[in-house]
This record gives structure tokens, sequence and C-alpha cells, in this order.
């Protein structure tokens, strides 16, 4: 017979697993890699924050969200908004109120803070997005996410228009990149075991014979909403703190095509093919970088065009899409009966 505390952490065995990867991918690029690759990995954990937060609510309910980056673009600006230094603040964002101008939190209290702001946002137009279905919901989230970009590219005391926020404490490195991704891990996976996880997933497989059970999937997909852009929120924030500074356009469509695309390639329907699909993309797209910058091989220099990465990876997803639409992972998770194989 197994026991409550043996089943609990079978069920967490998948988030584990990939969480010791991580720190094993971070071990390495301490020791052996310099600076670069260092900057890579922790850019590779704040991905993988965003990524496992469109696989809460895209994963498991099947839906396809465009509007996910306007939540982490209110997570990047609210930790900026807390984190700044006061004397900053009161020059640069006047138009943020008197108890905001006066403060300027640490580091987890300005994540929180702006993942809590996201999540307000989220259940805000969850109400509305919720009662939609299908290719409407779709629409309606792009629509969001053009709204988002634009009040924050043109509210100059609040958000500096299209100016950037800089001035951001630094203080997300490796290891704080780590415990985050590793945190959502967890939470994630945790959401999905959960009974609002599994009527969430009853939403994707056949809608109608959920709501013949009982299942409120109104209440279960506004509360993944929620929580997704909760997540998308923190993720922002994370991105702000470690790169010191925030633009609106850094969170319109090129940042909302390469997560889809990650999501898309390791498998929207597995919290592993999500982490998969980050690490591959990420890969792909620093040696595409490298040949942009161009290399030398054997006496001969190497250079790719402008915006190989683009092209390439949207390439790769369409082949992805016409020969394995489920996913590189597919629904399959990293378990434990499968790493002793």
């Amino acid at each position: 017979m197994t026991s409550p505390t043996s089943s609990f952490w079978r069920e967490l065995d998948t988030p584990l697993l990939l969480s010791l990867s991580l720190l094993v991918l971070c071990v390495l690029a301490f020791v052996v890699g310099g600076p670069a690759a260092q900057r890579t990995v922790s850019e590779l954990l704040i991905r993988i924050v965003l990524v496992a937060s469109l696989h809460l609510f895209i994963g498991h309910s099947g839906l396809m969200s465009f509007g996910h980056v306007a939540f982490m673009c209110v997570g990047a600006y609210g930790a900026a908004w807390l984190s700044v230094p006061v004397e900053m603040k009161a020059y640069t964002l006047p138009g943020l109120p008197d108890w905001v101008l006066a403060q300027s939190s640490g580091h987890v209290a300005s994540v929180l803070g702006a993942a809590g702001l996201a999540a307000v946002l989220a259940l805000l137009a969850g109400l509305v997005l919720m009662r939609l279905s299908g290719i409407a919901i779709s629409i309606a989230t792009f629509a969001l996410l053009a709204v988002v970009n634009v009040v924050f590219s043109n509210w100059e005391s609040v958000t500096g228009g299209t100016s950037s926020v800089v001035g951001i404490p630094t203080e997300v490195d490796l290891w704080t990149a780590l415990a985050w991704a590793c945190a959502v891990l967890v939470l994630v996976q945790l959401y999905g075991r959960s009974a609002w996880g599994m009527q969430l997933r009853a939403l994707r497989e056949d809608s109608v014979a959920a709501r013949a059970s009982g299942v409120n999937l109104y209440t279960v997909a506004l509360l993944a909403f929620t929580l997704s852009g909760a997540l998308m929120g923190l993720g922002g924030a994370l991105q702000a703190q470690f790169l010191g500074v925030v633009n609106p356009d850094a969170f319109y469509l090129g940042q909302t095509f390469l997560l889809i695309a990650m999501l898309v390639l390791g498998g929207s329907a597995s919290l592993t093919g999500a982490v998969c699909g980050v690490v591959v993309t990420t890969l792909l797209v620093e040696l595409l970088i490298c040949l942009e910058q161009g290399v030398t091989l054997a006496g001969v220099a190497l250079r790719a065009p402008g915006g190989t990465q683009e092209v390439v990876v949207g390439m790769l997803m369409v082949v992805v899409l016409v020969f394995r639409p489920q996913g590189l992972m597919g629904s399959t998770e990293w378990r434990l009966g499968r790493a002793g194989r």
C-alpha cells in the first residue's frame, strides 16, 4: 500500500527531475562556461518560467492564447515600479501613485507584487474572455495584447512611453533564476495534478461531457487563466530585474511568437515538453545568432543574413506542426520509471 507521503513525492517526480537537470546545466555553465554561457542559461531559465506558465493554460485547456505576453509586460513594469530607486522614480515616472513613489521594494517583494498585479489584470480580462471559445478567444486575447501595448507605449508619466525605463536593480542571476524556475515547475505540476487541472483537461477532451458531469468550465478556465497570467507576470518581473531595463516593444509580437513556438515545438500538453521546447529553441537561436555574426570553419568565413533565426524557427515550427502536431514530447512526461529504464 502506497503511503500519502510517497504518493505526494511521486506526483512531483517530473518537476524534480527537470529541476535536477537544470541544476546540472547551471553548474556546467558556472564551472566550465564563462559569463556569456551563464547569461544564456539565465535567459533560458526565465523562458522556462514563461513557457511553463503558457503550458498551465494552453496545455490543459486546449485553448490558444496570443495575449499572455501582455501579463508579462505588466509584470515587468510592475517590478520596475516597485524596485527602481525612489529618487529616480520621482524624476522619470512622476505619474505613479504617491505610495509607490515613496518606497522601493526588494527582489522578492517586487517580483511577487508584480505577479499579483498581472493576476489582477488576468482576472479582470478573464471574466470576459473565458465566456468565449475556439477561435474567438484566440482573437480576443490578441486584442488584449494590442491594447496593453498601446497603453504602455503612450502612458508616458507612468511607463515612460516608448522610452525605456532604466535603473531597475539587476538582482536576478543564474542561481536566482534557477530557484524561481524550479518553484514554478513544481507549482504548475501541482496544479495539473489537482482537481482543477483535471477538470480543465475535461474542457480540452470533451467539453459537452464535462458539462454533463457537472463541471463548471467557466470557473475552472478563469482560475487557470488567472494563475497563468500571474506566473507570466512573475516571469516578466524576472526578465526586468535580469536586464535592468524594460521597453514596451520587447513585449509584443516577437516575444509572443518565440514563446508559443517553444511551447508548440516541445509539446503543449506536457510540462517536460515545455521545458524541452525552451532548451531546443534556445540552443538553435544561439547557434543562428553566431552564424549571423559570422564564423570561420576550416578557413572559410560563413555569415548568415540578418533575420535568419526568425525564419528558421518559423520553418521548424511549420515542419513540427505538419509531421508531429503534438510536439516533440507529445503528452509524455519524464517520470522516475522511464528515467530508470
